[in-house]
């Protein structure tokens, strides 16, 4: 069975008027200070990102969903912890629903992306969810990455948590990933055919200049320059632990379904780069709330249809596995008591505050709720 592991980026807050703080290297210097032990936090779970006020962490590569989901809420009580300690809160937020001024992080790699890429950088305080899913080689990795791209917006919509920027409402599910989009070097990507193909793309895009090192390819999804895994880059990171589980089970049956097609001659689903970025867009805008696009057709359809014909898609890979029924409950449960976006907007609509907003989050993430997994059901 494949592993899966999970990176996510919570966004730090004042505790009181939930405005995001540049805290990460306090909270940081906080976690470095207490390893090892039943409460300790091992070297290199935990990493600052671009933005001051981000923190980062990264599960263990598993095989067992239950004991991936046990270490997600470990690691988001363990940020919550040594935040309090610093001051700040976490939240799982994708954007920041109250106005916030991004402080680029320290960094010969930061500074130079904020030289590059001007107010791009500078307002780039998003949050994602990275889904790495392990690969025997980079031919099967290539294969993968070429047979996933128009199933990718399902995750999208399913994990949208960033409906407000700037103290406004965007009216997408998603803003995130229409932000993340503003980096030259990001989105969806056609058929590379080959892994000779793929790696002479990244160089090339290298050399061009623009892109800083293989690290700031920013690809939907990608060969990771550090792990033999595909990396999923699509999802906002969710505001239930939960609902991370539930998209780092279904990229890990579309990397093994897409692995299975590929060994078999299956031909690519051949939708071109613009119809991608259409279908990416539609699921950023409608999240679960709206019609997506079909994956198969690209014609609209409505979002518990596209996420009915997702786990039809990966049915097998998911049966072998033993999560087909937990992925169906929990899809079924997410669909009718919302992901964040459409709780976010609930919680305004009853509070008119977004201060309320971001607290309500905050109490989320440190797992108000019980994390279910495929083996407690």
């Amino acid at each position: 069975m494949r592993t899966v592991g999970v990176e996510e980026e919570l966004l730090l807050v004042d505790p009181h008027t939930g405005a995001p703080r540049a805290l990460s290297s306090e909270v940081l210097a906080r976690l470095t200070k207490c390893p090892g032990g039943e409460r300790g936090v091992p070297e290199g779970v935990f990493a600052g990102e671009l933005q001051g006020q981000q923190l980062e962490f990264g599960t263990r590569p598993r095989k067992d969903m239950e004991e991936l989901g046990v270490e997600i809420a470990r690691w988001r009580r363990a940020a919550a912890r040594h935040a309090q300690e610093a001051g700040a809160a976490v939240a799982a937020l994708a954007t920041s629903p109250l106005p916030a001024r991004p402080a680029v992080n320290a960094g010969r790699r930061y500074q130079w992306m904020e030289e590059q890429f001007g107010l791009t950088t500078q307002e780039q305080l998003t949050c994602g969810c990275h889904v790495h899913v392990s690969v025997a080689s980079d031919e099967e990795g290539v294969a993968v990455v070429d047979r996933i791209q128009p199933w990718l917006p399902v995750l999208t919509a399913l994990s949208g948590n960033s409906p407000y920027w700037q103290g406004d409402d965007s009216l997408y599910s998603s803003y995130r990933s229409r932000v993340w989009g503003r980096w030259p070097m990001s989105g969806p990507t056609g058929p590379f055919g080959s892994a000779e193909r793929y790696h002479a793309q990244v160089d090339a895009m290298v050399t061009s200049g623009v892109v800083h090192d293989r690290g700031m390819i920013y690809f939907d999804a990608r060969l990771s320059h550090r792990y033999p895994t595909v990396e999923i880059r699509v999802a906002d990171v969710c505001l239930e632990a939960t609902t991370t589980l539930l998209v780092a089970c279904l990229s890990r049956a579309l990397v093994e379904t897409a692995a299975r097609e590929w060994k078999n001659g299956r031909p690519i689903v051949g939708h071109g780069v613009s119809l991608l970025r259409l279908a990416a867009w539609r699921a950023a805008r409608s999240g679960i709330d709206g019609e997506l696009l079909h994956p198969l057709t690209m014609r609209p359809a409505a979002a518990p249809v596209v996420a009915h014909a997702l786990l039809d898609h990966l049915r097998e890979a998911l049966e072998d596995s033993g999560d087909l029924a937990w992925a169906r409950k929990t899809t079924a449960e997410l669909f009718a008591h919302g992901n964040g976006a459409r709780l976010q907007r609930a919680v305004f609509a009853r509070t008119g505050s977004l201060s309320s907003v971001v607290a309500t989050c905050v109490r989320r993430t440190q797992g108000e709720r019980e994390l279910h997994s495929p083996a407690t059901e």
